[in-house]
């Protein structure tokens, strides 16, 4: 079971991550937004590039609102008092798993095992 000092630690991390991502969520929305036909520019390369660019920022914009409601349900856990303890085996998720990824859901025996299926 986590200690109230831990609990507090790892709620502050997820807290600065939440806010982090939203700060960013911005600028990841100008960088994906539709890519104009620039007829000054090099030609086709830089359309190219700003379409490949375009692209990436939109798949780092999914991750990133995966990874808020991954932050938002661990927060949720917190709240219900279920924070830290594995569904699949009811057994407590180590501190230091916790500290690696503090929305991580399943202990890392529980995780090994969904990982090999």
């Amino acid at each position: 079971m986590l200690r109230d000092d831990q609990l507090a630690r790892l709620r502050q991390a997820l807290d600065q991550r939440l806010t982090t991502l939203a700060g960013l969520s911005g600028q990841r929305r100008d960088a994906s937004a539709t890519v104009e036909l620039d007829q000054t520019r090099t030609g086709r390369l830089s359309r190219m590039d700003a379409l490949q660019g375009q692209a990436m920022a939109r798949a780092t914009e999914a991750r990133s609102i995966q990874e808020i409601r991954r932050i938002q349900a661990a927060l949720q856990r917190m709240e219900q008092g279920d924070y830290g303890i594995c569904p699949r085996c009811d057994e407590p998720i180590a501190f230091a798993r916790l500290q690696a990824d503090p929305a991580t859901v399943l202990c890392i025996d529980c995780a090994a095992a969904a990982e090999t299926r």
